[in-house]
């Protein structure tokens, strides 16, 4: 004869505590996935911000190398400027080194018998000169001759007076004249 089993435990209750178990195993799951996830999330955020920070900062040490390049170029084109600056002097000087004599020369030439040269100046290419002329007549005719030369040009008569010189009645006279190179080549013109 077979025996009938009868379950006296309390299947219902049991089946309901097997259910909590899975749900706080899947919970628990759910909640070690969401930590990983959240971990791994911040682990890569991180990263990225860790390697953009060393590209900008790579970029920063770039851009100060950049600049301090730029400093030294812009250190040589000064240099630069100032030895085409000398050289360009050097030339001018070596260009014009004669035309003082040539002035002097073309003074003294002028210079009709009876004006006495004092004193002149040239400051960049105009000519001051003062001096005594036994009458008003001959500065002109002196301005006249200075207007004739190749070295001169647009002589102007700032002031004559009367003067002694040497118990002599003279005229003490002031001029300016712009000085000219005739030497000088033209500046070339532009085609139209």
């Amino acid at each position: 004869m077979s025996t009938i089993r009868i379950n006296l435990l309390p299947h219902r209750q049991l089946k309901r505590e097997r259910q909590a178990k899975q749900f706080n195993a899947l919970a628990g799951g759910v909640a070690v996935l969401a930590v990983a996830t959240v971990l791994a999330s911040h682990m890569f955020i991180t990263g990225a911000q860790d390697r953009q920070a060393q590209r900008n900062e790579f970029m920063r040490q770039e851009i100060a190398k950049i600049e301090e390049k730029l400093k030294e170029i812009k250190t040589l084109k000064e240099k630069i400027q100032a030895l085409v600056a000398r050289k360009k002097a050097v030339e001018d000087l070596q260009a014009n080194r004669t035309v003082p004599v040539h002035i002097l020369d073309e003074l003294a030439r002028r210079l009709p018998e009876g004006v006495h040269l004092r004193s002149f100046k040239l400051a960049d290419k105009t000519l001051s000169i003062q001096g005594y002329a036994q009458s008003s007549a001959l500065v002109s005719t002196y301005m006249r001759n200075i207007e004739d030369s190749d070295w001169f040009e647009n002589p102007v008569l700032i002031e004559v007076r009367a003067a002694t010189v040497n118990n002599v009645r003279s005229n003490d006279f002031s001029l300016t004249i712009t000085v000219s190179d005739p030497n000088a080549k033209p500046a070339p013109q532009k085609a139209p």
